[in-house]
């Protein structure tokens, strides 16, 4: 059984910088693709990014494009999510989620049914 476990969360300026980390333990992430979603007070959970662990390709969504950038750690069994140039907008409880049969070389966070295992959220504020 694949566990997550997401880090990294907490309290930021606006404009300021975080890395969140979702570290798996249980299997290996070779075969995965692992999504970012978040879900802000009063809005709808949203997909942020995702990597194919295989083909290493990414994805974001519009709305972080060139500030967020997702890496793995193979050894660690760990993905990261660097957020830059936060805005108060991206307040949300952040979530790892891992899609084990992902398509053959990419990944999508268009839908998060496609994800079967989730960690527990970490909080992200962006406030000054």
């Amino acid at each position: 059984q694949l566990q997550l476990v997401e880090s990294g969360g907490g309290l930021v300026q606006p404009g300021g910088s975080l890395r969140l980390s979702c570290a798996a333990s249980g299997r290996t992430l070779d075969y995965y693709a692992i999504g970012w979603f978040r879900q802000g007070p009063g809005k709808e959970r949203e997909g942020v990014s995702c990597i194919h662990m295989s083909s290493k390709n990414t994805a974001y969504a519009d709305s972080v494009k060139g500030r967020f950038t997702l890496s793995r750690d193979n050894i660690k069994n760990t993905v990261y999510l660097q957020m830059n140039s936060l805005k108060p907008e991206d307040t949300a409880v952040y979530y790892c989620a891992a899609d084990r049969n992902p398509f053959p070389d990419f990944c999508t966070v268009v839908s998060s049914r496609r994800y079967d295992y989730w960690g527990q959220g970490t909080q992200v504020t962006v406030s000054s």
